[in-house]
């Protein structure tokens, strides 16, 4: 005959119930919180490249706005842009979404994005009869141009190329400061817009080639 079990006594399951609601009332830790969010993300229907579409309409946007001289707000729309076009990249690694397309989308649009950006800049300089300045522009979309095809072409070769100091990152933030602190801006009275633009054609074209000294060194050994 199997013994008989006794049931659990009053106290231990008033003991029972106690532990249970102060693990029930434990405050989630900040990594759980974002293994949490994490998993959201990952069983939505957000995609990288839907995200890297938002960052492409906040860019055209933050065109329109520099174009009718709103640089602030331009400033703030290409930053948020920008930090779309970081985010994709991550999004797509951490859920597993991403697809050989969206990386070919992804760089794609980057460089629509910065170009577009730059044509409504030196649209404004033109407009200012500031040819200097408008030169300097064009100066700036061909060099940060090269700067990502040496890479790409590098790549293709086996050779890794991410040396120079005009890394995407920092053109865009040159460009926010110009933008941000543009003439006509709610930030004082600074003019950065066209200091900006001069410093990032010449950092380009330093980084241009920066890279095709190091393929170069690569290659030849």
């Amino acid at each position: 005959m199997a013994p008989r079990q006794h049931a659990p006594s009053r106290r231990a399951r008033r003991s029972s119930y106690r532990d249970g609601a102060r693990r029930a009332r434990a405050p989630i830790g900040s990594g759980e919180r974002r293994e949490l969010v994490r998993n959201r993300l990952i069983e939505s229907r957000l995609t990288p490249n839907a995200i890297s579409l938002t960052g492409l309409l906040l860019n055209v946007l933050a065109a329109v706005l520099v174009w009718e001289q709103l640089f602030f707000l331009g400033g703030v729309a290409f930053v948020v842009g920008s930090i779309m076009d970081t985010l994709d990249g991550r999004y797509s690694r951490m859920s597993g979404k991403g697809t050989p397309f969206g990386a070919f989308l992804d760089s794609t649009l980057d460089r629509i994005e910065e170009g577009i950006v730059l044509t409504a800049v030196a649209g404004y300089f033109a407009v200012q009869g500031n040819r200097a300045a408008a030169a300097a522009v064009v100066v700036a979309v061909l060099a940060s141009l090269m700067v990502s095809y040496t890479r790409a072409r590098a790549e293709a070769l086996g050779v890794e190329c991410k040396v120079g100091i005009a890394t995407r990152p920092v053109r865009v933030v040159i460009l926010a400061i110009g933008l941000i602190f543009a003439k006509g801006a709610s930030l004082g009275e600074f003019e950065l817009l066209q200091p900006a633009v001069y410093v990032l054609a010449a950092l380009s074209l330093i980084t241009v080639a920066q890279r095709i000294w190091h393929v170069r060194a690569a290659l030849s050994v």
